[in-house]
């Protein structure tokens, strides 16, 4: 019997209690309570983030502007840091992570001047003190990973220490290089080279006129959503929006801590919602993830300053909403046009981590291109894929992480299968990696342990129903005698990993099956009518098909054709069976004309090549689309998807259009890889028949160049139509993510070569998916 868990009783463990995997579905038993994760998408608790000392210390440095002597004005943050040294003299969020020591650093000389302005604690000051003079050889280590503007802040911070009189153990000429920063010596923050530094103000020390920084201000006061920014403001010059964005996150965190960001509602759902797909389990949380989306959407077209001011969260959030149907313009994308809109990235040496992640981002968003001309996505797609793959090449990616998720998204363009994704995000996320601003910080609502441990277990149970499916597979083909066909190519093995890898869902066992089934059927039939099959033979076998239930007043001609076709007979007429239990209606006759179909255009393209026919491009694609044989594989199996197709979303433009498209996409990117064994061998090809159309004047470039551009046309008008909105689509979403899924298939199998024929380099990929267990 298969292994299955329903979506019911996984959504109740997610929600309401531990999920607890039988011991008969041969993993450990697996307590795991993760309802804080639909909490948190539901909204039930707040998203806050972890505190930070770094920008509790500047806001405790601001006074009170109501008091006729200097007092601070947030005392309650000096009480916190008082409270909250660690033994070692350090204030950090992970004091010691060895290599996190330049973020010690800074949240401590940060702590150490706020203390010190105010005369408190002068033993803990101490302390600090000599912590700061026993580490600072990390200040200049290369392996430290560093803070975002530490080469600014930092030495900006012991400028201020110096100023204030602060007797700092070390000899300044052991960071003279570091202390001779010129971004420290910015006057002015005039529009230009030096703008992106105000996000780093409290650095610059000698900052004439700190009004500029209000053209920086969000409107709920702050600079940036940064305590610390605003708060170096604020001391500056006591902006009342700016000391209301203060109080408002002393009320909101009542225990005189604040953290380095804020708000970051927006920009954290988002990334539950990435996290959840990145993972493989966002199918358990459809409801949670719809009702982020919509929030999401709201926000987009409401502005908000959240999504549209950081490059990270805005790409994602484009992203996410396009590939939902949400009908949003790339436009917004506009001003990160150029990578020079990065804090950080004049150039490929110089990004910050957190520049990376948002730049791979906008990678990812950039191809998510579904009108004819939408330059903003192209002029994306095409500085951070340079930009990124300079990163890689340079090996300037450290987090390994993050690595190999560049690492996949550059190798996978329009290729990136699901489960494959899903593995490698899995085997290379560290839960306990620490994500950096100015300093690090964490969500305190979120344990990425459960996560993780949730997402490996799922993965494993649902490769364990693959493997039992396989077994099945296996059985069917040597009952029928399929593999006595010596002449045939047998891929019934390989149509089930190219499934397995695009739908995992255990409720989808029958479309998983049925895909595989006439995968295998596909090239069987294929290999006849092109190698094997006497046109008699070839007519035969359609009659057959056209006469079905009275094939035997028609007969076999030979063995092969009665193999070929009782295996037919017999597993479309099971399929047609299930099909009918599951849509309540008869489609039997729909899934024999499909099959009828595609060998009569078999049958054209033979006759073409046995009688010298040279057809028009037309003529060939009209063909050739329905020939390569996507549509048995493809349509039958949306019928065991677990949505209604009636008669009418059969016959409806949309749904013939999705097929027509993934079709010639097939199609073309096959002909690209093969033209010069198909050229060899006597058969028609996309790319030489443009060239023998052209008499001479159309070369194997141009003829290319012209596929190429019809494959980019076909793929945008496909994804247009997958990403089209419920209330204006009449096929179901998770069929329309098949057929989407089968273009990444057909974009992987035939990346550098005809990965169907010769699919070695897919064996490393089927045994990901299949066969070998997550540890």
């Amino acid at each position: 019997m298969l292994l299955s868990l329903s979506t019911s009783s996984f959504k109740h463990a997610i929600t309401d209690g531990p999920l607890k995997l039988r011991k008969k579905d041969n993993l450990p038993l697996l307590d795991v309570n993760v309802k804080r994760i639909g909490d948190v998408a539901r909204k039930s608790i707040p998203l806050l983030g972890s505190a930070s000392s770094y920008d509790t210390a500047w806001v405790g440095m601001v006074s009170s502007p109501n008091s006729s002597e200097p007092e601070p004005l947030f005392p309650e943050c000096l009480k916190w840091i008082m409270e909250n040294q660690h033994p070692d003299g350090s204030w950090a969020l992970y004091p010691s992570h060895p290599l996190l020591i330049k973020n010690s650093l800074s949240s401590t000389l940060a702590c150490l001047l706020s203390l010190h302005k105010w005369n408190l604690a002068p033993q803990l000051v101490h302390t600090g003190l000599d912590f700061i003079g026993s580490n600072l050889w990390a200040a200049t280590d290369t392996r430290q990973r560093s803070p975002m503007g530490f080469d600014i802040i930092f030495p900006g911070m012991i400028h201020q220490a110096i100023d204030l009189g602060i007797n700092l153990p070390f000899n300044h000429s052991s960071i003279h290089n570091m202390l001779s920063n010129p971004h420290l010596h910015i006057t002015s923050l005039e529009e230009g080279k030096t703008s992106h530094l105000a996000y780093f103000a409290e650095g610059l020390n000698r900052l004439n006129d700190w009004n500029q920084l209000l053209k920086y201000q969000r409107t709920n006061g702050s600079l940036f959503n940064s305590p610390s920014t605003t708060a170096a403001a604020a001391i500056h010059i006591r902006d009342e929006k700016c000391l209301h964005y203060l109080k408002s996150l002393i009320k909101q965190f009542d225990n005189g801590a604040v953290p380095t960001l804020y708000p970051l509602d927006v920009n954290t759902r988002i990334s539950i919602i990435d996290s959840l797909e990145k993972f493989g389990i966002h199918r358990h949380f459809s409801d949670e993830i719809t009702n982020l989306l919509d929030d999401t959407y709201r926000s987009w077209m409401q502005g908000n300053e959240e999504i549209f001011l950081d490059p990270g969260s805005c790409a994602m959030a484009f992203r996410l909403l396009r590939k939902h149907g949400y009908d949003i313009s790339s436009d917004s994308l506009a001003e990160f046009e150029k990578k020079e809109i990065f804090y950080h990235s004049s150039s490929a040496n110089s990004a910050h981590e957190s520049d990376t992640k948002s730049i791979l981002e906008l990678y990812k968003a950039s191809q998510m291109k579904i009108l004819q001309n939408e330059p903003v996505l192209d002029r994306i797609y095409g500085w951070t894929s340079i930009f990124l793959r300079d990163q890689l090449v340079k090996g300037l990616i450290e987090n390994k992480s993050l690595y190999e998720e560049v690492n996949f998204a550059l190798g996978h363009p329009y290729a990136n299968l699901d489960r494959l994704e899903i593995r490698s995000y899995i085997e290379n996320y560290n839960p306990h990696d620490v994500p950096l601003l100015k300093t690090s910080y964490r969500s305190s609502n979120i344990d990425n342990r459960d996560l993780l441990t949730i997402a490996s277990r799922d993965f494993n149970m649902c490769q364990a129903l693959h493997r039992e499916e396989l077994d099945y597979l296996d059985r069917w083909v040597k009952e029928y005698k399929l593999d006595t066909l010596k002449f045939a190519r047998q891929k019934t093995a390989y149509g089930f990993f190219t499934i397995a890898a695009i739908l995992s869902d255990p409720q989808h066992s029958d479309a998983r099956i049925s895909w595989a089934q006439n995968t295998g059927f596909v090239t069987i039939v294929d290999d006849f009518f092109d190698y094997d099959g006497s046109m008699e033979e070839l007519h035969n076998l359609i009659d057959l098909l056209h006469k079905w239930d009275d094939h035997l007043t028609v007969g076999f001609k030979s063995e092969k054709v009665e193999i070929i076709f009782n295996a037919m007979y017999g597993t479309i007429n099971e399929l047609a069976a299930k099909a009918k239990l599951q849509q309540g209606r008869c489609v039997r006759s729909h899934l024999i004309n499909l099959w009828i179909l595609v060998t009569k255009n078999m049958l054209k393209e033979a006759e073409w090549a046995r009688y010298n026919v040279v057809p028009t491009m037309y003529e060939y694609l009209a063909a050739g689309h329905v020939s390569i044989g996507l549509g048995v594989v493809l349509l039958i199996a949306l019928y065991f998807m677990g949505s209604q197709l009636s008669e009418d979303v059969v016959a409806s433009q949309e749904y013939n259009s999705i097929y027509l498209h993934v079709s010639i996409i097939g199609r073309l990117l096959n002909d690209r890889v093969t033209v010069k064994r198909e050229s060899a061998e006597g058969k028609l090809n996309g790319v030489s028949l443009l060239m023998e159309h052209g008499r001479g004047d159309v070369d194997e470039e141009t003829s290319m160049k012209e596929v190429e551009r019809l494959i980019e046309s076909h793929k945008r008008e496909l994804l247009r139509l997958v990403v089209k909105k419920k209330e204006g689509s009449v096929v179901p979403k998770g069929c329309k993510d098949l057929a989407w899924g089968l273009s990444k298939v057909l974009h992987l199998a035939y990346m550098d070569d005809d990965g169907f024929t010769c699919p070695v380099k897919m064996v490393n990929a089927t045994n990901a998916i299949i066969n070998q267990p997550l540890l």
